[in-house]
């Protein structure tokens, strides 16, 4: 189950279950879509994957129980700031690779 990881993990914006800002990579990693851009280039400071964004819950019950009631986002902040400096050497590396081919 996706976690809805409740912030940016680098500016600690409120990244709202229903947030279209929200960006994840494979791992779960939580940015917001202007970190994601203007800070880490699509690379991820922990694993070097690229982002998508995030999908939305269903706030309501339409089907089966499959919504935000049963299965609500995650409430635990991990705001990591990213090293800029150390993450523009790391992501230079990776930078000219897609992200499907990393």
């Amino acid at each position: 189950m996706l976690e809805l990881r409740p912030g940016c993990e680098h500016c600690a914006k409120p990244l709202p279950p229903h947030s279209l800002e929200a960006r994840i990579c494979s791992y779960e990693c939580t940015f917001c879509a202007d970190c994601v851009d203007t800070v880490l280039g699509n690379v991820c400071p922990n694993c070097g994957g690229g982002f998508a964004p995030r999908p939305v819950r269903p706030a309501h019950n339409w089907r089966n129980d499959n919504y935000l009631g049963k299965d609500p986002a995650g409430t635990t902040i991990r705001h990591r700031p990213v090293d800029r400096e150390a993450h523009v050497r790391f992501a230079e590396k990776l930078r000219g690779i897609l992200p499907q081919e990393r």
